[in-house]
């Protein structure tokens, strides 16, 4: 089975390819917009070509931000979290559980270029991971012993190179992953995009035209869904008032 792949030129147009595409299916569904249709589903660790081990980039992290982060660090996957909001490169991929926010995040920039708006069935993803070979019917959390396999010390020990990629649920501990309804797919030491796994019943794309991003985006504005809704931040307060006023 290949992936299934649609064209969306407007809000209306991918409501109604979404609602078609999920007639009778009760899982849960995750989205990522991508506003270059070529880039992949791949982490932004594992496209470095020749990175430092991860307890490098942690290590090197907490030397400069621990005395700047207030909330409590129980584990590295909490560090990664914060690295991960924060621009560093990490073995996590976000993902959205609002389809509204992943179609922004597809239209907004690189303006003429195509889009892509994935949209993943996580427990079909975690159905086929290598991480346990028997079918998971659950979205485990970052707490839970399955993703143990993929903490910094196990990757950093294991020599368990097929293990993929498995898709976890965390503690929408600070505003913008409130605000964004987040969840991750994490990888192991496999570099496979999450397009070349399996048989591709995991993902549907979403193709936007470059001619129809600022119509779209246009129409999402119409629905307040903004910068300053998904990073309640005050530089999105700034970004809001100077956009009114063009």
């Amino acid at each position: 089975m290949a992936i299934k792949r649609r064209s969306i030129k407007s809000l209306g147009d991918f409501i109604k390819k979404l609602k078609t595409d999920l007639k009778g299916v009760d899982e849960p569904l995750w989205f990522r917009g991508h506003s270059m249709a070529k880039w992949e589903l791949i982490p932004t660790y594992h496209r470095l070509k020749n990175p430092p081990p991860e307890s490098v980039l942690i290590n090197r992290f907490k030397q400069n931000a621990n005395l700047l982060i207030t909330q409590k660090m129980a584990n590295d996957f909490d560090w990664l979290f914060v690295m991960q909001h924060y621009g560093v490169p990490t073995r996590l991929l976000d993902w959205t559980e609002s389809p509204l926010a992943g179609l922004f995040f597809a239209v907004t920039g690189h303006s003429k270029a195509d889009a892509s708006l994935w949209a993943l069935f996580p427990l079909r993803l975690n159905q086929q991971t290598t991480a346990k070979p028997d079918e998971v019917h659950f979205l485990p959390s970052f707490e839970d012993a399955l993703v143990g396999n993929y903490s910094t010390l196990a990757i950093e020990t294991s020599p368990a190179a097929g293990v993929l990629p498995l898709a976890v649920i965390a503690t929408r501990n600070n505003a913008r992953i409130q605000a964004q309804l987040g969840v991750f797919t994490i990888c192991h030491h496999s570099k496979a995009s999450l397009e070349k796994i399996g048989n591709g019943s995991h993902l549907i794309e979403y193709r936007v035209p470059s001619a129809s991003k600022a119509s779209i985006q246009a129409e999402l504005r119409m629905l307040a869904v903004t910068k300053f809704q998904l990073f309640p931040e005050l530089s999105s307060v700034g970004d809001l008032i100077r956009g009114e006023l063009k």
